[in-house]
């Protein structure tokens, strides 16, 4: 049975797609180094819990430097937190066990109401805020003079950790994030190529919406990134808004290319040599290696694309309304989305090179717009209550059988309920940290309690461990098994607890270690029986908020910067991400609106900026404006059942009243955003009704 759980191990890193890396075996052997110094260190210092240094370096190993100084950040500042809470909750309320335990469950909830409001790593320090004042609190249970030690201690062993963990990870062949932020954008373009080109030539859907899933999901892991990077060095201060601004590009340019997808003509003239000079440009870009060590000549061929699509194209007057492939507002429409996707993927091009080639300067942007970061308070308060509530009742199960080792539980329910609470499927993710643990037991009693009281000191431990914990960490490099990986190496040294004196004892080995386990189980049934989360409902509200961001667009005295908008909409998009992946092929349809929605919102700021233009017709300029109310009321109130309103009809009634009257350019570009518009609500008409889930 022990060589099935090591085979196991083993296998978890070698178990993916592709074999580890080299920087993969770097971060393991970094990730173990670390740890054994801190271990080490905390011998020397004596301090009561060594085993708590190292943990913290696992719990803190990331791949990238300045990940690593992030997580290790905040979790100084939550332990500081959660450290000042147990002193002062427990210097209160001490004297009564169950006015203490109901309190600290309180804190806990509202630890997790934080939480669940934030985002990584603010939202990893305020959870950690929490089940830090349990971990700290119970151990002085009924001794509540020992509770500043305890507090002292805790923050000592942590502070240890980080430090070992922050100074390997940057000193010794470190992976900067600055680096992996240029490496990804690239990836991203290029990515962007291959879409495009089946986009263009009509590929296969699955293949296209899997790319369309995956830009996606490259867009937030280089948000998150530009916070890591600046955490690095303070010169990429001066890279950070380059970088917030070519992600909301990068979705401007997908949202286009899906446009230019959803809406082809072929028989088009004027389109057809458009399109094809995109597809051979894409497909060129996709296969030239290292196409992207000089962006100078692709830029320059996407600006005279751009020029070119901004050009007026001769069409004959006398086509009917219902001729689709020669209707001049059909085709500047066309010619318009094209020309978005050229200047978009330009203006992406030169983000990268600002990046490689940063360039310091202030400022000279306006204040904030009238747009909010979307947060899910509804998912926040049940996730509050659910943590609090979970933690409660262990409380008191423990407090009335007075099991010395349920306080474990009381812990690790505490510590599961509000880690794992905001993620998108809590019980896979509490499961995963289930499996690690449950791995790791075997290995802890081998090592804890046969070997080590049988060969003690530091030479035979560290011959013991490290052939355990580089393949975990290993894994954790692994994005498929960081989960388990991580949750292995953390509660293989829980188990572990390595002193200097190990001593065979396994009666409380295994009642603690059921302890742990049996926390974990009752938490996941808590995420399972207790407001249990339906992924529906958050779609719908992050849509309904997309709507909402979509009405005030179109209402607002102040008109937003475009590049505010697409920062917003990348951010909600982002959200629905791993909800939708819950959903299967279902969700399909809302994340295709959801691309949508940025289409119409640049549209709605054309249209916005129009109105202000002087030579723009009153007449014109109040037609916009009747329109943009209508769509508003159509975003705001229309439901799912009820009929389709006269939105779209007017969008393109007032789209051909213009363009009968004018042939001004300017005049025809409000044309095509009308019909952009209306060609964006009729694909995707239920996700811009009110209440659709």
């Amino acid at each position: 049975m022990t060589w099935a759980w090591l085979k196991a191990l083993v296998e978890i890193p070698l178990s993916g797609l592709t074999q580890p890396t080299r920087s993969d075996w770097i971060f393991a052997l970094r990730t173990v180094s670390a740890g054994l110094i801190a271990l080490l260190a905390a011998y020397a210092l004596k301090l009561d819990h060594p085993q708590w240094a190292m943990m913290t370096v696992f719990i803190v190993a990331q791949p990238v430097a300045g990940m690593v100084l992030a997580k290790g950040f905040y979790r100084l500042l939550g332990t500081l937190a959660g450290g000042l809470a147990a002193v002062g909750i427990t210097s209160v309320f001490g004297s009564n066990p169950w006015l203490l335990v109901t309190v600290l469950a309180l804190w806990i909830g509202l630890c997790t109401l934080v939480s669940s409001l934030l985002r990584n790593p603010e939202a990893y320090g305020a959870a950690l805020a929490g089940y830090t004042a349990m971990i700290i609190s119970l151990p002085a249970f009924g001794q509540p003079h020992l509770v500043v030690d305890l507090a002292i201690a805790r923050c000592a062993e942590i502070v240890l950790g980080i430090v070992c963990a922050g100074v390997t990870s940057r000193l010794i062949l470190p992976k900067l994030a600055a680096d992996a932020i240029i490496s990804r954008l690239k990836r991203s373009i290029l990515d962007l190529a291959d879409y495009a080109g089946g986009a263009f030539s009509g590929g296969d859907p699955a293949n296209l919406a899997a790319l369309q899933r995956k830009l996606i999901a490259d867009a937030q892991t280089l948000a998150e990134m530009r916070t890591y990077a600046r955490l690095e060095a303070p010169s990429f201060a001066t890279r950070a808004h380059p970088v917030r601004r070519t992600i909301g590009q990068l979705l401007w340019a997908l949202s286009a290319a899906r446009a230019l997808h959803s809406h082809r003509r072929p028989k088009n003239a004027a389109l057809i040599p458009m399109r094809s000079e995109l597809k051979a440009f894409v497909g060129e870009l996709a296969a030239t290696p290292g196409a992207l060590d000089d962006t100078g000549p692709w830029v320059a061929r996407l600006d005279a694309i751009a020029a070119k699509a901004r050009e007026m194209p001769e069409l004959p007057n006398d086509t009917g309304p219902n001729d689709d492939s020669e209707d001049k507002v059909g085709t500047i429409t066309r010619l318009t989305i094209a020309g978005d996707f050229a200047e978009a993927l330009k203006q992406v091009m030169r983000g990268l090179d600002a990046l490689r080639s940063p360039v310091s300067r202030k400022s000279s942007e306006r204040g904030q717009p009238a747009l909010v970061v979307h947060r899910d308070y509804q998912a926040a308060w049940r996730n509050a209550v659910r943590a609090a509530l979970a933690t409660l009742l262990v409380a008191i199960f423990w407090l009335t059988t007075k099991w010395s080792e349920a306080a474990g539980t009381v812990i690790l329910v505490a510590v599961v309920s509000s880690l794992f609470a905001s993620r998108p499927d809590p019980v896979q993710s509490a499961w995963g940290f289930f499996t690690g643990t449950l791995l790791a037991l075997p290995f802890a009693f081998l090592v804890g309690q046969v070997a080590l009281p049988a060969l003690p000191g530091f030479g035979w431990f560290t011959l013991f461990v490290v052939p355990i914990l580089v393949p975990a960490a290993l894994g954790m490099a692994n994005p498929r098994h960081v989960g388990v990986a991580t949750a292995f190496a953390i509660n293989f040294l829980a188990f572990l607890s390595p002193h200097q004196a190990m001593t065979y004892d396994p009666v409380p080995f295994f009642a603690g270690s059921a302890s742990i386990l049996v926390g974990i189980l009752i938490a996941i049934s808590v995420f399972i029986v207790v407001l249990p989360a339906d992924p529906w409902v958050t779609v719908s509200r992050i849509s309904q908020a997309m709507r909402e961001d979509l009405a005030r667009l179109c209402l607002h005295e102040r008109i937003p910067r475009r590049s505010a908008f697409e920062s917003l909409a990348y951010d909600r998009i982002n959200q629905l991400m791993p909800q939708l992946q819950q959903t299967g092929r279902k969700g399909d349809p809302i994340l295709g609106g959801s691309i949508a929605a940025v289409t119409v919102g640049l549209e709605v700021l054309r249209l916005r900026n129009a109105q202000l233009s002087a030579s723009v017709p009153r007449e014109t300029v109040e037609s916009i404006g009747n329109f943009l109310r209508g769509l508003a009321r159509e975003l705001l109130f229309r439901k799912p059942e009820e009929p389709r309103s006269s939105t779209i009809d007017v969008a393109r009634q007032y789209a051909a009243g213009i363009a009968e009257r004018s042939d001004q350019a300017e005049m025809l570009q409000i044309a095509a955003s009308l019909r952009i518009i209306a060609a964006a609500m009729e694909d995707y008409p239920d996700f811009f009704a009110r209440g659709r889930s």
